[in-house]
């Protein structure tokens, strides 16, 4: 029962109210396709034994009714009651098409809530989170496991309930006919559907861990394999790559297949038993009212119930071992939304005044499942329209503090304060707006380069003249007016597989740029590029001074030249500050 609840919770207020009036609607399309069922009865005895219009109490009132509408005789009767059974038929099925369409718009519409819910629940966990997970962990949830819980989750749910109340009716119907017979046929149809679901669900909810743990190696392979296909090509790794996703692939395909196998095995064996339970019934009732003809309407509503009730059965099942089959894919989803926090940011779009100067004040940080600290109450005050550099081996805390800066990462002891004002979880959107970084590694995306210098904007929105300026400081305006055909226009490639490293960078560069920051932070921007071109964006930046200031970490001290003040970190803490030709003159 737990599982049904976990869907039910994953589900919105207002999502689960939509569902409460699709259950209505079945309800109601299950009463008439009830109704529909029951009105064969009338129809056919009548047509089987006109004379039963003067016996029976029911044919009779509607004998009765019919000549309200101009049917006088038994035969224009028979007319009537034809009519009245051919439109509660349509009624049924016109109902049936509304159900049917509310049913896959609600489930459908389920696979882009639940999957944009769950992106945004991602994107809003603190960087901190980001450095232990598997992107392609991340990706498999929010598509292949969300489509796997709505196709062998929420659908068959939908479909259980619907089947239950359709099959509950019928039931009820056929015990008011005939209460031994309705009670035979229930119990067998049951007891044969319980036993095999029985005898298999351990069996679905073993199957169903393995298709969840097999997918995310799909994903991880298929991540690993493209991300890193250069090194791949050059190394002869393919067939490595190849194997691992073929086996993970077969395992997923086959537990997939299991499945689906499994659910329809009942159907051939009740569709056995109930052929045969046709022929019982004929024979039972032949032996009980002694004329076929007396029996025929019986038997025709019977058949006509279990037209209905057969489908039913069936569905109930199915639907029942492919819940059991994804269970695992639900506990992991459930265990997701209930975990993690929606940490919003502030939309105050206010951003905070920086005119005076940046205070890190005794910052201590160490990261996750580690003991060392990477920074050990560093404190440093870095001048509004200043340009700095940082300095240090690996492993001595300078990305840590940029971090720390970008407020990716919370420190757990210290402050970090700009002018004065505490930067805090309600304020640090307003702070990150002041800033422009570019990593030592960029991402670009499959785009053009004007929609990667102006990422997060439309198309219609990019100032075009800014763009134009910010890649002039990035020393990248000549190479794209004189050496793309397209220019701007220019098609990247994923990851910007188009590009040489040095070009990317400078693409960064621009991107960083392009909002006009306060405050520029170049962690290694420069390491990827060739002497001169690292010169000349050296020299570009510079001419940011008066405007921005600017925190330059780098290895290469050619690129600290233009530093006005150049601190040493070593273990976490300062070790020292220095001037450019104090840092050459000491080396």
């Amino acid at each position: 029962m737990h599982i049904y609840k976990k869907i039910f919770l994953i589900l919105t207020p207002h999502e689960r109210y939509k569902a409460c009036l699709l259950l209505f609607l079945i309800t109601i399309t299950s009463f008439l396709e009830m109704l529909g069922v029951a009105s064969i009865l009338p129809f056919m005895t009548v047509l089987t034994n006109p004379e039963a219009v003067n016996s029976n109490y029911t044919l009779n009132f509607l004998f009765e009714a019919s000549q309200l509408f101009g049917f006088e005789s038994n035969k224009q009767f028979i007319f009537f009651l034809g009519i009245i059974f051919f439109i509660l038929l349509v009624i049924s099925l016109i109902f049936k098409s509304l159900t049917i369409y509310a049913q896959v718009r609600f489930i459908q519409m389920r696979e882009y809530s639940i999957g944009h819910r769950l992106i945004k629940l991602y994107l809003s966990q603190p960087y901190i989170w980001f450095l232990n997970q598997n992107t392609a962990n991340i990706s498999k949830s929010i598509l292949s496991e969300t489509q796997q819980i709505i196709t062998l989750g929420l659908r068959p749910i939908v479909e259980l309930i619907s089947r239950i109340i359709l099959s509950v009716l019928l039931i009820t119907l056929l015990i008011l006919i005939n209460p031994k017979i309705a009670l035979i046929i229930s119990t067998v149809f049951g007891v044969a559907y319980v036993l095999i679901f029985a005898l298999f669900k351990n069996y679905l909810s073993q199957i169903g861990k393995k298709r969840l743990e097999n997918n995310q190696v799909r994903f991880t392979t298929i991540n690993e394999a493209f991300g890193a296909i250069k090194e791949i090509k050059a190394g002869g790794l393919e067939n490595y790559f190849l194997k691992k996703f073929t086996t993970s692939s077969k395992i997923y395909a086959s537990t997939l297949s299991y499945s689906k196998v499994l659910a329809q095995i009942p159907r051939f064996i009740v569709e056995a038993i109930s052929f045969g339970g046709i022929l019982l019934l004929i024979i039972f009732t032949i032996n009980k009212t002694g004329s076929f003809n007396s029996t025929l309407p019986i038997i025709t509503l019977y058949v006509f119930a279990g037209y209905r009730l057969l489908p039913a059965f069936q569905v109930i099942y199915s639907s029942l071992s492919q819940i059991t089959f994804v269970k695992a894919s639900i506990d992991k989803l459930s265990e997701d939304f209930k975990k993690f926090k929606n940490n919003k940011k502030s939309q105050n779009q206010i951003i905070i005044p920086f005119e005076q100067k940046i205070n890190l004040k005794n910052i201590y940080y160490s990261y996750p499942d580690t003991s060392k600290h990477a920074l050990r109450g560093l404190s440093l005050d870095i001048l509004s329209k200043s340009t700095i550099g940082i300095i240090g081996k690996t492993g001595s805390g300078k990305t840590t503090l940029v971090d720390i800066i970008l407020c990716l990462l919370q420190p757990e002891k210290g402050t970090l304060e700009v002018d004065g004002k505490i930067i805090t979880k309600k304020n640090v959107a307003s702070w990150q707006r002041n800033i422009g970084y570019v990593p030592q590694n960029i991402y670009l995306t499959d785009n053009t380069i004007l929609s990667n210098i102006a990422i997060g904007q439309n198309v219609e929105d990019i100032n075009f003249e800014t763009v134009k300026k910010v890649s002039k400081i990035a020393n990248l305006y000549d190479f794209i007016n004189n050496d793309l055909p397209d220019r701007f226009q220019t098609i990247v490639g994923e990851r910007g597989v188009r590009l040489s490293g040095g070009q990317r960078q400078r693409i960064g560069i621009a991107r960083a740029l392009y909002n006009n920051p306060k405050l520029l932070i170049l962690d290694e921007a420069t390491s990827a590029l060739d002497r001169s071109t690292e010169m000349a964006i050296t020299d570009a930046i510079s001419n940011l001074k008066g405007n921005t200031t600017t925190i330059i970490i780098a290895h290469r001290l050619s690129s600290l030249k233009h530093c006005e003040k150049i601190f040493k970190l070593d273990e976490g803490q300062i070790a020292g500050h220095y001037n450019y030709e104090d840092i050459i003159n000491e080396i």
